[in-house]
């Protein structure tokens, strides 16, 4: 028939349609997809006669992959009208399919998100196999689009609005079990003959199936939008989503859009509602950033793209870490979770003890969502030996020093461990600002020292930065990118300098709110345009939570380390303001009881009262877009500044890191990709005119002067 459909007629008249693109690790909905399954229905329909039914399957691990994203992310507005024929083409083809009059099964052999879910919803049924690899669901929206392909229109008339929506506008993925449980697919099967016969002993007992919206009468569970439930979530549903996406976000905004009025007129009414948004979405500036960097830039770095060449991968079997405080306790939880075996060392057996009961906390919740069984919770607790000795380190091949910023502290809790494991061991520091090269000092191979910086909470936060000494050796870094990996999370990798590439920009932000603050701007503005312009937390509350005597630290500490090399101290209006709070009002952060925030006992929290007494000038307020330019400007511009100092190696690094690290606003695609969007040119001509109004510290970087005068991007 086709090189990517292969369609093969059994005795019993089933037609097994087998999906197998040429060349491809996974199935995708590019062009020759398209054509494959225009000739392939035409033979269905050809043949319908003498066909009892038709099961889809595919030859790859995956069922289908969805979208083709190298070709979604070229489309731009000139091409939309092209673009939405070939969307409405692409859904027509479903629609016959779905239509054809015989039972149409999906043999669901592996994972099937995005375009794949919407194969199989446009099937009569849906049979799974019962593989824990195995995930269905639609998460276009965390790419900036929607399911283009039917999905929001065949979800609302399966599930009703109500039950479809977090599926549309969260992303949500569920496994086999939960698919059946949540009536997505109707039966689960124990390996691919038994998915296979399944579907056939289904054909032959519902020979006249319809999709249950094709029966005469059909209602949407839980009615339309006119019914009156219904209607009241949905006057709430756009207040609770503009609080979630701030208006960042156009992608749920449309989805939401597309199923409510799509649940309101006939079928084919609903898939050009569908489509007419998927269009606008997809030739949005929003998709381009999200495609560019949570498809291909992460892909990137998943695949080893800042890995040194020609170092053999080596797992890490047992790994000590040196502190048992909050991230010590994060780092043993998530390497005993990918079953590494852990030493965690303390002062006292006591401290160790409760660092390891955060992991015991943590699986007992994953024990109570039937997420993991007690005898799984138990092997990985026994991966845990919580200690006050160092001679307990012995055997491991990877120490992660996690102890407070203190340098003389690191130094001298790296150097024991170093003597108990020996030569061969790696030694890494999860600081978060003190230079990698001057911490491998404390050690007598440098070469084997690096820099593993972690991000609270750990077991949430996907990023690890990966910091490389001016000693430490390509196999040290290969060593370190493998433990990254293997424990799950994402290394981003970068050269030494204070505070290296996430801390140093992160910095920028919080300071500059806390300069706003300073300058008599309003805090509940400050805190609403960081929101509004994509940040996930303000300026304010994020510093609370570091907390300002840590962030006075850090600051005493490079103070003393720039004197020490004989250059001047950093200056910020910033600091004024954070000395303020703590000498005077005693107002030390979250943890400290208050800082810009106040924290009642079982309340909310709300910015500290006197804030508007102490700072608020009502000749001092700025307009909302300089105020959320500064915020993202000022980032931006850091990030430039760690490229031209080297400290920085890839975009793809840039922009990955500062989303997962630090929380950049992730509309943008991160922020190099935020420059690019805006127009090198353009982004110059603003950071000039915010340096005249603010300060000299949004001078553009000869670097980002020379790209806008080349016309290149990042």
């Amino acid at each position: 028939m086709t090189d990517a459909i292969r369609y093969e007629k059994g005795q019993d008249q089933i037609v097994v349609l087998t999906i197998d693109m040429p060349g491809q690790s996974a199935n995708t909905m590019n062009a020759a997809y398209r054509d494959a399954m225009a000739a392939t229905l035409a033979r269905l329909q050809a043949e319908q006669a003498d066909i009892a039914g038709v099961i889809v399957t595919s030859a790859k691990k995956t069922f289908f992959a969805g979208g083709d994203l190298n070709e979604l992310i070229k489309v731009g507005k000139p091409q939309a009208q092209a673009f939405y024929d070939m969307v409405l083409a692409l859904k027509a083809q479903l629609r016959a399919l779905e239509t054809l009059g015989k039972p149409v099964v999906a043999a669901i052999n592996g994972a099937a998100l995005g375009g794949g879910w919407e194969i199989c919803l446009a099937c009569h049924y849906r049979v799974a196999l019962d593989d824990k690899s195995l995930q269905v669901g639609l998460p276009e929206v965390t790419l900036g689009l929607l399911p283009g392909g039917g999905g929001v229109v065949r979800m609302v008339r399966m599930l009703g609005l109500e039950k479809a929506l977090p599926y549309l506008l969260e992303g949500k993925k569920v496994r086999a079990r939960q698919a059946l449980q949540a009536g997505l697919v109707n039966e689960l099967a124990g390996d691919r003959d038994e998915l296979l016969a399944k579907a056939r002993a289904w054909i032959a007992s519902n020979p006249t199936a319809k999709q249950p919206w094709d029966v005469k009468g059909y209602q949407i569970p839980g009615g339309t939008p006119s019914n009156p439930k219904v209607a009241q979530m949905l006057a709430i549903a756009p207040s609770i989503l503009r609080t979630k996406t701030q208006g960042c976000f156009p992608a749920p905004e449309k989805i939401l859009c597309a199923a409510v009025e799509g649940a309101q007129v006939d079928f084919d009414t609903a898939q050009l509602i569908e489509a007419r948004y998927f269009t606008e979405l997809t030739t949005g500036q929003v998709a381009k950033n999200m495609i560019g960097t949570f498809w291909f830039q992460l892909n990137e770095i998943n695949a080893g793209g800042s890995r040194p060449q020609g170092v053999a991968p080596q797992a890490t079997r047992r790994v000590g870490v040196l502190g048992a405080g909050m991230m010590g306790a994060g780092i043993a939880y998530v390497s005993a979770v990918a079953g590494i075996e852990v030493v965690l060392k303390d002062v006292s057996r006591e401290a160790a003890e409760k660092g390891k009961a955060h992991s015991a906390a943590l699986l007992e919740k994953k024990v109570g969502r039937g997420q993991l069984s007690a005898e799984q919770r138990d092997a990985t607790l026994a991966r845990i030996l919580p200690t006050a000795e160092d001679a307990d380190l012995a055997g491991c091949d990877l120490i992660i020093e996690a102890v407070y910023e203190d340098r003389e502290l690191k130094a001298k809790v790296s150097k024991a461990a170093q003597q108990v494991v020996g030569a061969q061991a790696v030694i890494a520091s999860n600081t978060s600002t003190l230079p990698i090269t001057g911490l491998a000092s404390a050690v007598p191979n440098p070469d084997k020292f690096i820099g593993l910086h972690f991000f609270s909470p750990v077991e949430k936060m996907p990023l690890v930065e990966i910091i490389k000494g001016a000693k430490t050796s390509d196999e040290t870094l290969a060593r370190g990118f493998d433990f990254v990996q293997q424990i799950k999370k994402t290394p981003i990798v970068v050269n030494d300098s204070r505070g290296f590439f996430t801390s140093r920009v992160f910095g920028t932000f919080t300071n500059e709110g806390i300069a706003m603050l300073g300058e008599g701007i309003a805090a509940p503005m400050i805190e609403t345009e960081a929101r509004k312009a994509g940040m996930p937390v303000g300026p304010l509350a994020i510093s609370d939570e570091v907390s300002l005597s840590l962030m006075s630290h850090i600051r005493l500490q490079t103070t003393k380390d720039l004197q020490a090399e004989g250059k001047p101290a950093i200056e910020h209006p910033a600091f004024a303001v954070i000395d303020l709070l703590l000498n005077e009002y005693k107002r030390a952060g979250k943890a400290a009881g208050g800082g810009f925030y106040d924290y009642p006992a079982g309340g909310q929290k709300h910015l500290w009262p006197q804030l508007r007494t102490r700072f608020y000038k009502a000749d001092g307020q700025i307009s909302p877009q300089d105020v959320r330019d500064r915020l993202l400007f000022i980032q931006a511009i850091e990030t430039v500044r760690c490229v031209e100092e080297g400290v920085l190696q890839s975009t793809a690094d840039a922009n990955v890191g500062s989303i997962f690290g630090i929380g950049f606003a992730a509309w943008s695609g991160g922020a190099l990709q935020f420059i690019n969007q805006y127009g090198v040119q353009d982004f110059v001509a603003r950071a000039q005119y915010l340096s005249r109004q603010y300060g000299e510290r949004f001078n553009p970087p000869d670097l980002l002067l020379e790209k806008a005068r080349q016309g290149q991007l990042f």
